[in-house]
């Protein structure tokens, strides 16, 4: 828009000054022109760089002299087309420069310059160079907005990249949680049976060998199981567990805690209804998680998994065991995975603890 105007400026410039070298003018019209189009290019320059409020007085200011100077500009030189699109400049750049009331009125003051002719002709060239102030102010006014909206525009662009990172970003966050997560329940899990079966069988290696074959092979099977967990954790996938149905992957799960010196029962109450992938998923991760705290913390002689399908549309599970009890501090890995879990599904997850006590574990899904 500002070299635009400079083009125009010089145009109008040599306009004049041709027009002048034809008519024979004096040289007043000429210094005028020149004095005129030095402030258009220079001043107005050095103005539009200043901040908004002192820009603002600076342009009142630009604006008083430049409309003086342009009516003496036009007189001089004997009212020509140069002298005229020198004027229209000065409209641009009010559009430009002040609030568009002020700008209105600069472009409604323009066509005075034709007062002191013959009423009629006048009349007629005031209106002509009303309408040509209107126009250059319209089409200036239309290139402002047009230029606003391409750098709102490219800020918009600027700031949807910049969402675009962050919403990359949130993705691999949540990505790593969920494997963390998963890496937790499952790898943490096997680890801690292959652990206790591996302690269970060294016990009882001496005195009952058959008894130790049974428990390592039980150790093997979960080392197994604890390598897939890890191919599937490195491979990034979210695939659905392929166990049996949740009552009875519930009940191997109470079957290995058995197996290694914890007695555990299932008890599944309710009207059994299937579920969905991420509920089931919840619940198993779980009593897995349970069951791994009774093992390694609760020194429990018995624990019991619960399975609960409400009538209200929810399925609750709950771990409970006759332990020492824990601190119920909440900010464990474990607990802290499974409250993900169970909050991505509108579900809950509570923890009731007292010393000599034993825990329970209680999570609620919709289901």
């Amino acid at each position: 828009m500002n070299r635009a105007l400079v083009v125009l400026t010089g145009g109008a410039f040599l306009t004049l000054v041709v027009e002048a070298t034809v008519a024979d003018q004096p040289l007043l019209a000429i210094t005028l022109a020149a004095v005129f189009a030095v402030l258009a290019v220079v001043a107005y320059g050095w103005i539009d760089q200043q901040e908004p409020r002192r820009r603002r007085r600076l342009a009142v200011a630009y604006v008083t002299v430049q409309l003086p100077l342009g009516y003496l500009l036009f007189g001089a030189a004997g009212a020509g087309v140069g002298a005229t699109l020198l004027l229209m400049v000065l409209v641009s750049q009010s559009v430009l420069l002040l609030p568009l009331p002020a700008a209105i009125v600069v472009t409604a003051a323009v066509p005075l310059v034709h007062i002191g002719m013959a009423w009629g002709d006048g009349l007629r060239n005031g209106l002509g160079t009303l309408a040509a102030a209107a126009f250059t102010a319209v089409v200036t006014e239309l290139l402002r907005r047009e230029q606003r909206a391409r750098a709102e525009l490219a800020e918009a662009n600027l700031r949807l990249r910049g969402y675009a990172v962050q919403a990359e970003e949130l993705a691999t966050t949540r990505e790593r949680n969920r494997l963390a997560r998963d890496i937790h329940d499952g790898l943490g899990h096997h680890l801690t049976v292959v652990q206790m079966q591996v302690q269970a069988a060294r016990a009882v290696l001496s005195s009952d060998p058959a008894k130790a074959d049974a428990v390592l092979a039980k150790a093997q099977q979960q080392s197994t199981e604890a390598l897939a967990e890890v191919r599937r954790s490195v491979a990034t996938l979210r695939e659905a567990r392929t166990a049996p149905p949740l009552d009875e992957a519930l009940k191997a799960l109470a079957e290995d805690a058995s197996a290694v010196g914890v007695p555990t029962e299932l008890h599944v109450t309710g009207t059994v209804r299937p579920l969905g992938t991420d509920a089931e998923e919840s619940l198993f991760r779980a009593a897995q998680e349970g069951l791994t705290n009774v093992r390694k913390h609760a020194a429990a002689q018995r624990a019991r998994l619960v399975l609960d399908y409400r009538d209200d549309g929810t399925v609750r599970l709950e771990v409970c065991d006759d332990g020492r009890g824990m601190a119920v501090s909440g900010d464990g890995f474990g607990l802290v995975g499974l409250r993900e879990r169970a909050e991505r599904l509108g579900g809950s997850v509570d923890v009731e603890s007292a010393p000599g006590h034993g825990t329970t574990l209680r999570v609620a899904v919709p289901g």
